[in-house]
Order: structure tokens, then C-alpha cells, then sequence
């Protein structure tokens, strides 16, 4: 799937819709909230970074980090606690104007598909204007995504640069992973710098 012709600095039109005008966006006219979804498993100073980003470029009143739950029918081992990481993001997130740390998607029948979540947020928030955010490794396989056509009608999709995928807006690309936090962690490496520093000791504890 080609991204639009609209690159660089900032996240213009995001990405085109077809079709006619979508059920959220039409009734969209008060705050621009950009909608980040992930486990979070754990936050790190990429995640911060770009929603920071997103926020400016996209000129959002604020980015929501949706802390996806735990799928009771399919359950990671590697994924911590909901409640745990959903402590850990709000406080990575103290003092971060404009972006929130949300369990939004926590209190959703499970599992968790982004449609239905869209579905949910255009019931409860009918004067919000919503913005998905998507790596450009997502957007790549986006027709793979449940009911993917029906969310590009119903929202802005701002696709953010991945390594060797592009980007409808410039954010920075952090080469960290949580993955490797929790390989650190376990193998009592420095984790200094990789994330934010006031939860780096709930990260050893709940990783270690």
C-alpha cells in the first residue's frame, strides 16, 4: 500500500480516504486527539518521543497511548500485567503535556480489534476528531487489518517512519526496543537511557 504524496513535516491530510465523509470525522468538531496504540511492554523514550512528535506535526490537542490489554483467549506470557503497565506509562508520562496514558481499551469487550475500539470512542467522545497512528512496518500490511477499509473511512490515519518504511510525518527513529529492555533486564544490563528515568526502577522490578 503506497503512502500519500504528503511526507515530510508535517502530517497534512494524513492519509486520503475514499469514499464519502466518515461517521466520526463528521461529527468531529472539537478536540483533534491522536489515538497510539500498543502494549507498551514497557514504555520506552521512543514511544515518548513520538507521541511528542505526532502531537506537534498532526497539531493534535493531545495523544492518547492506548495500553492494549492482555487477550484473555490468546495470552502472551512475555506481557506484563495490564495494571503494571498501564502504572508504568502514566507515570513515564508525568509532566509530558498534551499526552495521556489511557485504559481505554482495557474496559472493551476482548479481544481488542482497533475497529471496534474506534467504533467505541465515536459513542462515547461524538465532538472529538480522532487521528490513528501507525508505524509505516503497519501501514505496509494494513489490508491485513480487521475491518481495515472501514477504518479509513472513519478516521485520519498518521502514518509515523519506521526502519526502511516511510512516513506521512517526521518523527524520530529511536533504536530501542522494548523487547531489548526486557533482554536487558533480565541479564541485569544498563537500561539507562531507554527509558524514562522515573520508572526505570519499576522496570527492573517488574521485569527482573
Amino acid at each position: 500500500m503506497n503512502l500519500s504524496p504528503h511526507q515530510s513535516t508535517k502530517c497534512s491530510s494524513s492519509l486520503e480516504r475514499s469514499g464519502e465523509q466518515s461517521p466520526l470525522l463528521g461529527r468531529g468538531r472539537g478536540r483533534s486527539i491522536g489515538i497510539f496504540g500498543g502494549s507498551f511492554n514497557p514504555i520506552h523514550i521512543g514511544h515518548v518521543a513520538l507521541a511528542k512528535a505526532a502531537l506537534e506535526a498532526c497539531g493534535l490537542d493531545e495523544v492518547w497511548l492506548m495500553v492494549s490489554p492482555q487477550n484473555p483467549l490468546k495470552r502472551n506470557m512475555a506481557l506484563l500485567d495490564d495494571q503494571l503497565r498501564l502504572e508504568m506509562a502514566h507515570k513515564a508520562l508525568e509532566g509530558v503535556e498534551g499526552v495521556k496514558a489511557s485504559d481505554y481499551e482495557m474496559h472493551l469487550p476482548k479481544p481488542s480489534y482497533t475497529w471496534h475500539t474506534l467504533q467505541a470512542l465515536a459513542k462515547d467522545y461524538p465532538d472529538y476528531r480522532f487521528t490513528l497512528l501507525i508505524g509505516g512496518d503497519n501501514w505496509a500490511h494494513f489490508q491485513r487489518w480487521y475491518h481495515w477499509e472501514d477504518i479509513q473511512r472513519m478516521c485520519d490515519i498518521a502514518v509515523y517512519p519506521r526502519e526502511g518504511f516511510a512516513g506521512t510525518f517526521d518523527a524520530p527513529l529511536v533504536n530501542v526496543s522494548s523487547t531489548e529492555i526486557r533482554e536487558k533486564v533480565k541479564q541485569g544490563q544498563s537500561i539507562h537511557g531507554l527509558v524514562p528515568e522515573a520508572i526505570e526502577p519499576l522496570v527492573r522490578q517488574y521485569y527482573g
